[in-house]
């Protein structure tokens, strides 16, 4: 018996709204519970083999749990110089994250770059090579 895929990643949040907005402009993923005036809400991330679930949780004390600097979310996309033009192009998502670099090829060999969520959580985006 052994360890076969992540289930899920759950995230506390401060504001439901703007992590909602931020997550559903994530390409493949879905909201499939819960929502902007919830205080859970999961986004589905379908790849044919499995499922795998980003869940948000709502908290008043987001910052007294977590240290974000130790928290990094790791997300394979197909392309992830177009994902990039598409978040950095996003006039909504403007002011809702931080883009920390541009797309970088990484010695580990990927293709990659980081932005902070609305809660400062670091998400990368990354290509195989």
């Amino acid at each position: 018996m052994s360890v076969i895929q992540i289930s899920a990643v759950t995230l506390k949040v401060s504001d439901m709204g703007r992590s909602c907005l931020f997550y559903s402009r994530i390409p493949g993923l879905t909201l499939c519970y819960g929502g902007p005036n919830d205080k859970f809400g999961s986004f589905e991330i379908f790849n044919h083999s499995y499922k795998s679930f980003i869940n948000l949780e709502l908290s008043e004390n987001v910052y007294k749990y977590t240290s974000k600097k130790l928290i990094r979310i790791i997300f394979h996309t197909d392309d992830v110089d177009r994902l990039y033009a598409e978040l950095r192009n996003d006039s909504e998502l403007s002011h809702l994250i931080a883009f920390e670099n541009e797309p970088s090829n990484a010695i580990w060999g990927e293709r990659y770059f980081h932005v902070r969520d609305p809660d400062g959580y670091q998400i990368s985006f990354a290509t195989p090579r």
